[in-house]
């Protein structure tokens, strides 16, 4: 006689309620070019990481009834989701403050294929882009977000997790921070490209007979990529010191939500 092989209803819900946690994370996990690769490679890198954390999957005793399954899986989404878009932040602090001073410094007339949106874009968007994912491996942040998701599976059992409605205003701050770290990485730069201008405009006035307009170009983006070049250092120190909020920001909601 061939034996038949029986899974149980109840370990396939807790698989996919745990597959759910994990690709709500990956949706918006800001891996450089992981919007340009296959779907079926992050798919399945998520069903590795469930399958990896069986002996973590929810213990469920008896069927569900449909209204309770439909608000696990909007939960463990929901979840999954607040952890993703609040890592892509960290990538976001680069890209906003490179957009605010690409014009100034005459960035704005080079484009280059974005492989993430598949459109043109300034090239000091992309750079910032890959630079934010080099930090996001290099500080090990790809491990910190796994295990910390990996954690939450004994810390906030599947089907416990609640929604607050205060996730979306730590979503907003970690928004609001972001956009102030960008504008303090963009300001210095900005502040010089004003004085190369206003240097200019003098020596303009003073001498007519001088070409300042097609000098001010080449010299406003050479002082915008010294003074970015002076600033790498400070780049993993802000990553890592943003990192630590994020992290600490998931953490206290999920110890909350059981």
């Amino acid at each position: 006689m061939h034996a038949e092989l029986s899974i149980p209803l109840t370990l396939l819900m807790g698989f996919g309620l745990t597959l759910l946690r994990f690709t709500g994370m990956f949706v918006f996990l800001p891996w450089p070019g992981a919007q340009a690769g296959p779907t079926v490679a992050r798919v399945a890198f998520a069903v590795g990481c469930t399958i990896a954390l069986q002996s973590h999957w929810p213990r469920i005793d008896a069927v569900p009834t449909v209204s309770q399954l439909v608000a696990w899986a909007v939960g463990e989404a929901a979840l999954g989701l607040f952890v993703g878009l609040a890592t892509a932040w960290l990538a976001e602090i680069f890209v906003i403050g490179a957009q605010a001073l690409s014009v100034q410094a005459g960035y704005s007339f080079a484009s280059t294929f974005d492989p993430n949106t598949q459109a043109d874009s300034g090239i000091l968007q992309i750079f910032a882009q890959l630079a934010a994912g080099l930090l996001f491996f290099t500080t090990g942040m790809d491990g910190i977000v796994i295990r910390l998701l990996a954690r939450s599976l004994d810390t906030c059992p599947v089907g416990t997790f609640i929604l607050h409605p205060s996730m979306a205003q730590a979503l907003i701050r970690l928004g609001a921070e972001s956009f102030v770290l960008a504008a303090r990485l963009a300001l210095p730069v900005i502040g010089l490209l004003f004085l190369v201008d206003l240097v200019m405009g003098v020596v303009g006035r003073v001498s007519a007979q001088m070409q300042i307009i097609g000098l001010s170009f080449p010299l406003k983006m050479l002082a915008a990529l010294l003074l970015l070049s002076s600033l790498l250092t400070v780049f993993p120190q802000l990553y890592v010191q943003q990192s630590a909020r994020v992290v600490g920001v998931i953490q206290e909601y999920v110890r909350q939500s059981h």
